[in-house]
């Protein structure tokens, strides 16, 4: 198998919060529904599955990274570097470590897992508004995801029929096998191969599930996502991820949210932020006016002599505080001079005595046509 952390594309010194990123967006990249009948994207995204599995866990990255694939395969190996019929690297282990002489699994992979498994994580991407993001808000998702089947109960057995007790593990789910080497008796225990590991055999499989006790379906729930959310923001929904094989747990369903942008307001944070068109006169003589806010009109006093990007704060108009004692943000009304671009006559001739009063220096007028081919002639 392709080196671990190649998968996931992080360096081999990566934290757990990075290693979690990469593999979040390379799982959506990979997502059977983003790569609809694409085999090679799903046996990628199973591969990445693993990968991220092992190298979110401290134990077993451990493992990895001093022993490779060898320290995460437990002890079903077939062969042990020393000659065949003896013990594998996981049953050297469990001699030094205690597995020996009854003791069951080894320090590489643990208990062998009994019982149905669990069903996988599924990851979507939920689009909000700006002002739903602000408040919060409830919003619909569909899920196409594994649930569990309906004409079998989730057991995977046929109409009339049931799981029965695994004949050759006896319903433990593990087998185990006694080996003599070198170093002593030694037990070595492994998911049983005929049942799974769960236990329990399908004599007669589902028609409809055909024995995995799950069908894909199509979900459609509630999201109660909280005020204050961002784009990057993620929610776990513990339990509503797809359905485990044969009645095994869920998995969990994570939310990445996107928000939607506005066209009158930006965010910094907790607080927002709004332009206020200000022209020269209602900069230097002052002005009051409304402007509207996610809360409603309210009234704004431009002070004479106000400059361009002065700011006017309005308490609590802002965004709702995430995690924290509540509250919300600010507004920020951001003042934005807007110099006149096209001028008459009497609107320039009165800027001009301005400036003349002033003492400031501006361009003379343009002449027009007339007077041009008047002073040609004079």
């Amino acid at each position: 198998m392709a080196d671990l952390y190649k998968l996931i594309g992080v360096p081999e010194n990566a934290g757990l919060d990075d290693i979690k990123r990469a593999y979040r967006r390379r799982a959506r990249e990979l997502h059977p529904d983003a790569n609809p009948g694409n085999a090679e994207a799903e046996e990628q995204f199973k591969e990445l599955a693993r990968a991220y599995e092992v190298l979110s866990d401290p134990e077993t990255r451990s493992r990895y990274d001093r022993f490779g694939e060898a320290g995460i395969s437990g002890a079903g190996s077939q062969s042990d570097g020393f000659g065949g019929g003896g013990g594998g690297l996981g049953d050297l282990i469990d001699a030094f470590f205690g597995g020996g002489a009854g003791g069951g699994g080894s320090p590489f992979g643990g208990r062998a897992q009994t019982g149905p498994p669990r069903g996988q994580d599924v990851e979507i991407v939920a689009d909000m508004t700006f002002e739903q993001a602000v408040f919060g808000a409830s919003i619909p998702v569909t899920v196409r995801t594994a649930v569990a089947c309906v004409d079998c109960g989730g057991t995977g057995a046929g109409s009339g029929t049931k799981p029965v007790t695994c004949s050759e593990c006896g319903g433990s789910g593990q087998t185990r096998r006694v080996r003599q080497s070198l170093l002593g008796q030694m037990v070595t225990a492994a998911a049983c191969q005929r049942c799974g590991g769960t236990g329990q055999v399908i004599a007669t499989p589902c028609q409809t599930c055909r024995g995995d006790g799950r069908v894909l379906e199509s979900r459609s729930l509630q999201v109660d996502v909280p005020g204050g959310v961002d784009t990057g923001a993620t929610l776990r929904l513990t339990g509503r991820g797809a359905a485990g094989p044969r009645g095994g747990a869920n998995g969990d369903l994570y939310v990445h949210i996107r928000v939607a942008d506005d066209e009158r307001f930006s965010r910094d944070g907790d607080d927002l932020i709004v332009a206020l068109p200000v022209s020269i006169a209602q900069a230097a003589l002052g002005w009051s006016t409304s402007i509207d806010t996610l809360d409603g009109s309210v009234d704004v006093h431009i002070a004479p002599g106000t400059q361009h990007g002065k700011q006017q704060v309005i308490r609590g108009h802002g965004v709702t505080r995430l995690n924290s004692r509540g509250g919300r943000g600010d507004l920020r009304v951001v003042a934005m001079l807007q110099v006149p671009t096209k001028l008459s006559e009497s609107e320039a001739e009165l800027l001009r005595r301005y400036a003349g009063e002033r003492n400031e220096q501006v361009d003379p007028p343009e002449k027009g046509l007339f007077s041009k081919i008047k002073s040609a002639f004079s």
